[in-house]
This record gives structure tokens, sequence and C-alpha cells, in this order.
């Protein structure tokens, strides 16, 4: 007999990962809860000055993505960030760019790792195609973007926008972008959540009764 889960609509394939797709209600609640209090625990494992951030919670957020899939990875990633922010602030403001940031990761890694690549290797394409639309859409296009416009727009004065200033003669968002991503750390910090990315999967793919499909 075929398996269920070849019949499932094209919404409930996009709305959950393979690993939840067939499972119950309660079941599904349970995965959402845990990867939700997963993105929360990656909020402590962070040092933050300024407006720089070196944690895991690209990682997590990524793998909420492909664990329960786009949406309630969304869903997830948003509320582990705002409960990562309630129990562990270091004095902060909230700032919702960065939950945007979060969730909509885990939203693109759900999205691409459901690509048909049916080929040997197929899996870690997928894996990279995530990891450049997240550094793209969600590192510069939400994250940068946010900090910059709370720095400029807002009010407030950020000691990096003077000094990229002082040291280029602009302090457009081009030169914050490039000067927050090369010289203050975040694109290390993203590829280092990206290689973890790449030693996990492929470890959770293997595991029994989990069994990622990534190929």
């Amino acid at each position: 007999m075929e398996k269920e889960g070849k019949f499932q609509p094209v919404w409930k394939r996009v709305l959950f990962s393979e690993v939840i797709l067939e499972k119950s209600h309660a079941q599904k609640i349970a995965w959402i809860a845990v990867v939700a209090a997963l993105c929360t625990l990656a909020n402590f494992a962070e040092f933050k000055f300024a407006d720089i951030q070196f944690s895991l919670t690209l990682f997590a957020s990524m793998l909420s993505g492909i664990l329960v899939g786009p949406l309630f990875g969304f869903v997830a990633a948003m509320l582990g960030d705002f409960l990562g922010f309630v129990v562990n602030s270091w004095g902060f403001l909230y700032m919702p760019w960065v939950g945007l940031t979060c969730a909509t990761a885990a939203f693109l890694a759900g999205i691409v790792m459901k690509l048909p690549l049916r080929f040997r290797g197929g899996g870690y394409v997928k894996l990279a195609l995530a990891c450049v639309l997240v550094l793209a859409v969600c590192s510069v296009g939400i994250n940068t973007t946010g900090f910059y416009l709370y720095y400029t727009q807002v009010g407030f004065t950020s000691k990096s926008l003077s000094l990229i200033e002082e040291h280029f003669g602009t302090n457009s968002y081009l030169a914050y972008a490039l000067v927050r991503l090369l010289f203050m750390g975040q694109i290390w910090n993203s590829l280092f959540n990206y290689a973890l990315l790449f030693l996990a999967v492929p470890l959770l793919n293997a595991a029994k009764p989990l069994k990622i499909d990534i190929h």
C-alpha cells in the first residue's frame, strides 16, 4: 500500500515538514514547542556589543524551518527570539527586525529544503542555497537594514556610524553594511552558523526515527 504521505495536499506539504507531516496534532504542537525552545536557548549562547551580535540564532532558526516546515518554523523562530529576549535582554530594547530576521531564515530554509533536487549531493546544494538566501535576505536585507534605519531615522546616535563616516567619508547604508559584515564580524558569525548547519543536518538525516529527507 502506498504511504499516506504521498497523497497529502500541497498546502500541508508547505505547512509541515516531512518530519511532522503525518504526526498527530498533539505531536505537531510538541515539535513546534521543542524548536521554539531551541530558538529560545540559542539566545543564551550569544555575545552582544552595541549592534553586533555573535550567537547561534541563525543555526537554530534555519534548523527549525527544516524540522517543522517553513510556516511553523517561522512562527517558532519568531516566538523563540521574543522569549529569548524576555529572559535574556542584556538591557537592550526589543528590536523586532531581529526576530523577523530569525523567522524569515526559518521560512527560507524550510522552503528551500523542499526543492525536488533528487541527485547525489542535492541536499548539500539545497543547504548552500538556503545559506546564500539567508545571508542576502535576512542578514543583509532585514537585520543590517533594520539597525541602519534605527540609528539614522529613529534619532539615536551610533558610535559605529560615526567611526564609519570618519574613516570612509560617508555613513551610507552600503558603507555600514560592508563594515558591519566584514569588519564587525557578522559575516564570520553567519559562516560559523552555516557550518554548524552543514554538520547537524546530515547527522539528523541519518537519525532514526527522525530521518530528515534532505536528498
